[in-house]
């Protein structure tokens, strides 16, 4: 599997702790010019799968309001 497919299945905490890793890593600086845009091609992606977990539960929320909303406006 590869680490892109990896990195798609984790979940919001691990997308995010690694992230902190990868961001960590690019400031303490010393890498080479091809470590660093791998690193930071990393971070890419997992900042993009934190979004994507991010408007799931966004949606979510939404959803349950609007349930909410919906369920106060029949009662009346």
């Amino acid at each position: 599997m590869s680490e892109a497919a990896e990195n798609t299945e984790l979940g919001y905490e691990q997308a995010r702790d690694q992230l902190v890793e990868v961001v960590r890593e690019l400031e303490t600086g010393g890498l080479s010019l091809e470590q660093s845009l791998a690193l930071w091609e990393k971070g890419e992606h997992l900042a993009k799968v934190c979004e994507r977990h991010l408007e799931g539960a966004r949606e979510r929320i939404e959803t349950a309001l609007k349930s909410v909303e919906d369920e106060a406006e029949d009662a009346e």
